[in-house]
């Protein structure tokens, strides 16, 4: 039985979520990331903020000297989520299977559903006007015979648009004339090599495809293949038990010096670490540390431990890791488990005798530790600081405690 795949994308989801809730941003260009005096990039943005050209994984400086009056918004990841929980709800109600790619795209399996691809745009048109009457939102769907061909669909008639890709030929007639950046994993660094030898379009690369794959290797075998319509990957339904590791890792609006500061982030990254651990019955052997300086190299480091690597081991491990880097400015510090499995997990103590110098855990208990942060940076840590686990709300905090530790 041939595939039917739908291929649902939320049009400028963040920016969309934000002027739903607040009609005075309509039509106006709203940006979702940092604000221009601080460091970061453009999450999404609105369409009207696309006209000057700002776009996602901007630099917020760069957005703001072509939209000096967009309006500047941090993201509200607690209510991206909450939204997006209502979109999984709708997306799993008409499909076999939901393969989320991000909070606001998903895959839709409807083989066996539909019967032929009229039925499935009965699917697909359903999914739009319930998306459109329940959350007020607009999206863009894609129907094809495979994934790779209904993310191009999806992409086509954007914003609000529905579009299908029915066979492979229908798939080469529509972007054999296009840039190869069209194609499914073709980012910018592949493209630029292409570029070197003199493929520019899709149909250089299909009449070329014998010095693509000496080129590219084994992804020069899949661009040959995804040139000619050819993908056989199957939908698959997300499990947080698959996942290989868990982590977590913070941004600094200015670089960080403070090595004993770094430290104490890597603490409540490792109680964070350990919450999803727990709320997903997973535990790890592994632990990894990775660092990006201001100069934006990045390293990471890792070892293994013979237990579960809770956030006392998370920890510790890191902190020793942290240890034995070069000395510079950090831009970006994170820590995760890795050798993941699934089983009970043990709630963490921080019990074990060790001591690992600013923020001493030796024989102290959890408490004790998180009470020596709060000692250190003022009432800033909330109680609940276990339970922290969103990138948005750790990065207020922690960026609130660089404040006040360059202040005190």
């Amino acid at each position: 039985m041939q595939q039917i795949i739908i291929h649902v994308d939320m049009d400028a989801f963040y920016a969309s979520v934000e002027v739903r809730d607040d009609p005075s941003l309509r039509g106006k260009p709203v940006i979702i990331g940092a604000l221009p005096h601080e460091r970061g990039v453009v999450s999404t943005c609105s369409y009207e903020a696309r006209e000057y050209g700002v776009h996602s994984a901007m630099n917020v400086k760069e957005a703001y000297s072509l939209c000096p009056d967009g309006i500047f918004l941090h993201p509200n990841f607690d209510k991206y989520k909450a939204v997006s929980q209502e979109l999984h709800r709708i997306w799993e109600e008409n499909s076999l299977a939901t393969e989320p790619i991000a909070l606001d795209e998903a895959y839709l399996d409807v083989t066996g559903m539909a019967a032929d691809f009229e039925e499935a745009r009965t699917i697909a048109v359903n999914i739009k006007n319930r998306i459109a009457e329940e959350l007020r939102l607009s999206c863009s769907v894609g129907v094809a015979y495979c994934k790779m061909a209904a993310k191009t669909a999806s992409e086509e008639m954007k914003p609000g648009g529905y579009f299908e890709i029915r066979t492979p030929q229908d798939f080469i007639n529509l972007v054999i004339d296009r840039d190869v950046s069209v194609l499914h994993s073709v980012g910018k660094r592949t493209a630029d090599k292409l570029r070197e030898i003199g493929i520019t379009t899709v149909r250089d690369l299909i009449d070329r495809k014998y010095e693509v794959m000496r080129l590219l290797g084994s992804q020069g075998e899949y661009l040959a293949q995804v040139a000619i319509g050819i993908d056989d990957s199957k939908v698959v339904a997300y499990r947080p038990e698959d996942a290989k590791s868990i982590s977590r890792e913070l941004t600094f609006q200015e670089d960080v010096y403070d090595y004993g500061f770094l430290e104490d982030v890597l603490l409540l990254l490792s109680l964070s670490v350990e919450d999803r651990q727990r709320r997903y019955g997973l535990h790890g052997t592994g632990i990894a540390l990775k660092v990006t300086y201001s100069d934006m190299r990045s390293i990471t480091r890792s070892k293994t431990v013979r237990t579960q690597a809770d956030a006392a081991a998370v920890y510790q491990g890191s902190v020793e890791m942290l240890r034995t880097v070069r000395k510079r400015p950090v831009r970006l510090i994170g820590a995760g488990v890795f050798n993941l499995s699934h089983g009970n997990y043990r709630q963490t103590t921080l019990d074990e005798d060790f001591d690992v110098g600013p923020v001493s855990v030796k024989s102290t208990g959890l408490d004790d530790a998180i009470g020596r942060l709060r000692e250190r940076y003022g009432d800033i840590l909330p109680d609940d600081l276990v339970h922290l686990n969103e990138y948005g709300s750790m990065h207020r905090l922690v960026e609130n405690m660089r404040i006040h530790r360059m202040y005190r």
